[in-house]
């Protein structure tokens, strides 16, 4: 009985130290994903000179919306690979292709704040306040209910986030077709953007080759989908994964540090 008991508890270790790994595996890909989203919320707030003061706002209802629509993504995803598996085969080469166009991707990014199309969008279905009147996402002035520009960042800011999300959740399908493992890797990640951001604000531009690293990633994982029967085969397992996608992210890093980009003088 003793033994069994041991059997038991052995193999019910066996099985969450998998589930972990499959866990942590996601949670470092939508990690060192969310930093790229960095880059792009530092340039929205930038574009449409919000205050730092308001920066906690944005962020924290950002997350919500983020946490929501991931849900969302994630199991009807799940749903669908579970039904056609060939599902699988469209978002690796999905990841290639994006991971590719990011590495040989040479412009900057720009926001454009009255150019942009959810600022076009908004500004069809919302009467758009010109300026911020504090933290507040909307004013009233003469019985007329109007948004204000921070609740317009809000939204670039969501759709942006829905836009990674593309990425993202796909990548972390390649490790796992869990949808619980796959949705609570993405939560510890998001919940842990808005303390990443302030941490790496104001750093976040030294590592100019950490975007490159990411292609890089997106297009191991990409391929990882595409081969995964064979891979499956050779024993090409999740700490495979996870020390390649470590090493991706750490070579980027260290080359940003030790290749420092450099500053055109006028």
């Amino acid at each position: 009985m003793s033994s069994e008991l041991l059997f038991s508890l052995g193999f019910l270790l066996f099985i969450v130290l998998i589930l972990a790994l499959d866990l942590l595996t996601g949670y470092v890909i939508e990690y060192a994903l969310s930093v790229d989203n960095i880059f792009v919320i530092v340039l929205i707030f930038s574009a449409f000179a919000v205050e730092e003061k308001y920066y906690h706002r944005v962020l924290f209802w950002g997350i919500l919306g983020a946490i929501i629509m991931r849900f969302i993504f994630i199991f009807v995803g799940a749903a669908l690979i579970a039904k056609f598996a060939w599902i699988l085969y469209i978002f690796g080469a999905f990841l290639v292709f994006t991971g590719i166009k990011m590495f040989f991707s040479k412009e900057e990014e720009k926001i454009d704040p009255e150019n942009h199309p959810v600022v076009k969008w908004a500004s069809k279905i919302f009467s758009i306040h010109p300026k911020y009147e504090g933290k507040n996402f909307f004013v009233t002035i003469n019985h007329k209910r109007y948004v204000t520009p921070l609740f317009l960042v809000l939204l670039i800011v969501e759709f942006t986030d829905l836009l990674f999300a593309v990425d993202s959740i796909p990548a972390i399908f390649a490790v796992t077709k869990d949808p619980y493992i796959v949705f609570f890797s993405n939560i510890f990640a998001i919940m842990g953007l808005r303390s990443m951001f302030f941490l790496l604000v104001n750093i976040i531009h030294k590592f100019h080759y950490l975007k490159t690293g990411l292609a890089v990633l997106l297009a191991f994982i990409g391929v990882k989908m595409l081969g995964h029967t064979y891979l499956e085969k050779i024993g090409f397992t999740t700490e495979h994964s996870l020390i390649v996608i470590l090493s991706i992210l750490v070579i980027s890093i260290v080359a940003s540090l030790v290749f420092p980009k450099k500053v055109a003088h006028k």
